[in-house]
């Protein structure tokens, strides 16, 4: 095992960004390893699922230790869904167990995963083909993100900050670099993102911002939620409607991709 495929292993948590026909987009998601490094995204991103071209980077959110750089792996990918689970089911549901609270709720056990069937139905991304890693500087506050966009046409990703990320849809946001570097936006597209989890590691958010980079500056097209450092857990209502959320958008999801394999 390469030390690439063992510090994916090992990271509790990641992005995997990549450039569809839309523009460029990121997600956060749960490290895992089968064949190659992988991730299994639940069927409630189907239109995310059905974004994804034949390239993305794999990002770690965390580094290996105090002070040190993350890494960043690009290359080809392959997209496989897993609509019954069995794939997911077989060892990938394990290591997510251990990572990922929500999956240990929902899937912790087998008399959990047969009431929660949907939970098990996903789309598995692999990183089949490393093409190249690189270092980008540690994300260590609530407002350092990553920035996605088209560079020499392949997906680039970099490590940005602001002052303040309150600008919403018609403002505009000056990043800042972490590595100290220009940006030189030529006014193509980005999008910058980034994501917080409660200390139960339960709730689990992302915030974002698309729009077009001109230097350093980001004019925002679109805005979704902000950095919070202290993002507080669930209540218990909260819990049972954000449940309930989560299966009917799997459970779409679903449906939508089965009537796909019987047209």
């Amino acid at each position: 095992m390469n030390d690439w495929d063992t510090a994916w292993r090992r990271s509790p948590a990641g992005e995997m960004c990549w450039l569809s026909d839309g523009g460029p987009v990121g997600v956060p998601v749960v490290p895992l390893l089968a064949d190659h490094p992988c991730v299994a995204l639940p069927m409630a991103y189907l239109p995310v699922i059905d974004s994804l071209l034949n390239r993305a980077a794999f990002c770690l959110t965390t580094a290996a230790g105090p002070g040190e750089p993350t890494l960043v792996a690009t290359g080809r990918i392959r997209v496989r869904l897993d609509l019954d689970g069995s794939e997911f089911g077989a060892d990938l549901v394990e290591q997510e167990v251990r990572k990922h609270p929500p999956t240990r709720l929902r899937a912790g056990s087998l008399m959990a995963r047969r009431e929660n069937w949907w939970w098990m139905s996903r789309a598995v991304v692999s990183l089949v083909e490393v093409e190249r890693v690189h270092h980008v500087p540690a994300r260590t506050r609530a407002s350092d993100a990553l920035l996605v966009r088209e560079v020499d046409a392949d997906v680039s990703v970099d490590v940005v900050t602001a002052r303040d990320w309150s600008g919403g849809v018609g403002g505009a946001v000056e990043l800042w670099p972490r590595d100290g570097r220009d940006l030189d936006g030529d006014g193509g597209a980005a999008f910058v993102f980034g994501h917080q989890a409660s200390p139960d590691y339960e709730r689990w958010e992302r915030w974002s911002r698309t729009g077009s980079l001109r230097g350093q500056t980001l004019e925002i097209a679109e805005a979704e939620g902000a950095p919070d450092s202290r993002l507080a857990p669930f209540g218990l209502f909260e819990r049972l409607r954000n449940h309930r959320q989560v299966e009917r958008a799997c459970k779409a999801g679903i449906t939508a991709a089965e009537r796909r394999l019987v047209r």
